[in-house]
């Protein structure tokens, strides 16, 4: 099946580097606190909890610090409450950004998120202003390095799990469904033992913009980076086609 995948890309490349700095341990920490608080510490009985706990899996969270985690949130009521919040705005050349926190001082986090916008030369909008520009779809992805199958029978399987939309790339499989279905189809997979480097509800741009001057490059590029150091910060999803800009 067709289907433009650039983002399926820039995620998993960012989760990876992220893995390697450690920052994605303090990212699902924050995860797995919200969604105990919310919907308790059992994980056949928490949806969000156990979606957590995949992608924690997925980058390679012991899990003795996946279950202490859990039972830190669960036994501790006075511990830190973090609200999510979401910011929408502008890099070069009209690229569109939003970036999703998990926050327990707005202030903050709205302050640094402005100044990542402001140093390369981009701006916050208001909400809705670019969200527009993009679909809410679940996404799993498989490395054909954990998982080899024939890509036929495997977009078949993927199609009858419930999926919308199956994208065979080089290092990966990517496997797309409506946000509402994603949950079940997740499911399948784990039932079904095919191993998941990610698995997660994410924005999608319908369109890409590919930057050519040098400036504008760095200068997204620039605001990516403070984004990325940004603890505050969970993910954040893009219509710039980087595809072609080494790393």
């Amino acid at each position: 099946m067709s289907g433009h995948s650039k983002f399926a890309n820039i995620k998993h490349k960012k989760e990876k580097n992220d893995a390697a700095k450690g920052k994605v341990f303090t990212m699902i920490g924050r995860e797995i606190a919200v969604a105990v608080k919310e919907g308790g510490p059992d994980v056949n009985n928490n949806s969000k909890l156990r979606e957590v706990v995949l992608k924690a899996k997925a980058a390679n969270m012991p899990n003795d610090t996946i279950e202490r985690g859990i039972k830190k949130a669960a036994g501790d009521a006075n511990s830190v409450n973090y609200t999510t919040v979401t910011y929408e705005g502008y890099g070069p050349a009209g690229t569109a950004i939003i970036v999703k926190t998990l926050t327990d001082n707005k202030n903050r986090t709205a302050a640094n998120v402005r100044n990542a916008f402001t140093k390369g030369h981009g701006n916050v909008g208001t909400p809705g202003c670019v969200s527009y520009m993009f679909d809410e779809k679940g996404q799993i992805v498989v490395s054909k390095e954990d998982y080899e199958t024939d890509p036929d029978e495997f977009m078949m399987t993927a199609l009858d799990f419930g999926a919308e939309d199956f994208q065979e790339e080089d290092e990966d499989y990517i496997i797309i469904t409506d946000p509402n279905d994603f949950p079940a189809v997740r499911d399948k997979f784990e039932e079904n033992k095919i191993p998941m480097a990610d698995a997660s509800v994410t924005m999608i741009p319908q369109n890409y913009v590919t930057l050519d001057d040098a400036t504008d490059i760095a200068n997204i590029q620039r605001i990516l980076e403070f984004l990325d150091d940004d603890d505050d910060v969970q993910e954040v999803f893009h219509n710039w086609d980087d595809s072609n800009v080494e790393e």
